[in-house]
């Protein structure tokens, strides 16, 4: 099943992703499900964040975590992408980082997303395009305080000071895009998954979703369920 976006406003899109590893990334899951679990779930959501920027119809740019890894994110599309490692910094220095060399390209409107926010459709990331129309800047809040997507039409401000990974970004990032003077537009909220009860959530948001990777989401966590309600509920 292949995805059909309206088209948007041309604007870049970026997925900054990990290499799912063993005993790498989702640490916050790990520490309940354990790494084996934990491995299978990240495995899963990157599946579900390809299956729809592989059809984005602007250009398309893989950032992985590590330089290492730039062989291996090439090859997760069958489209041409253009690969730009994340340099060292936060979370933040890392955004601003890739940021300029995809507008060094001549891409005026980036969005970024990450590889754990399964709920997002095609119609959120046409819609944060667009929001470009009449605001500097568009963020997509995060049930957990965070943001699930981010993208401007000019260069960002500052973002090497905001508390990434904690549960204040969303304001925070907001409040450093007016300070500096831009305009601000808010997406409805989705949810990302680091969290057992996260799980919970997409299992419920993902029943009637058809996307083939979705589907093999679903039934994954399905399988999980009971570990993840007994990790969510102590």
């Amino acid at each position: 099943m292949r995805t059909h976006f309206p088209t948007p406003r041309p604007a870049a899109l970026v997925l900054f992703c990990r290499r799912p590893l063993p005993g790498e990334g989702k640490r916050r899951l790990a520490r309940t499900l354990g790494d084996t679990r934990a491995f299978a779930v990240a495995k899963a959501l990157l599946r579900c964040a390809l299956e729809d920027v592989a059809d984005w119809p602007g250009q398309l740019v893989l950032s992985p975590a590590r330089a290492a890894d730039a062989p291996w994110a090439a090859q997760q599309v069958s489209r041409a992408a253009r690969v730009l490692p994340q340099p060292e910094g936060n979370l933040g220095e890392r955004i601003a980082a890739v940021d300029v060399l995809v507008r060094a390209d001549g891409c005026e409107r980036v969005l970024f997303i990450g590889s754990d926010a399964p709920s997002l459709r095609p119609a959120h990331l046409v819609a944060a395009a667009d929001a470009l129309d009449g605001s500097d800047v568009v963020l997509m809040p995060s049930a957990d305080g965070g943001v699930t997507l981010m993208g401007s039409r000019v260069r960002w401000p500052d973002l090497a000071g905001l508390p990434w990974s904690e549960a204040g970004l969303g304001e925070a990032l907001a409040q450093r895009c007016r300070g500096a003077g831009l305009g601000v537009a808010l997406l409805e909220g989705s949810y990302d998954v680091d969290e057992p009860a996260d799980c919970l959530l997409a299992i419920e948001r993902l029943a009637h979703d058809e996307r083939p990777a979705r589907r093999r989401l679903h039934a994954l966590l399905i399988d999980l369920a009971l570990p993840v309600q007994q990790a969510a509920c102590p």
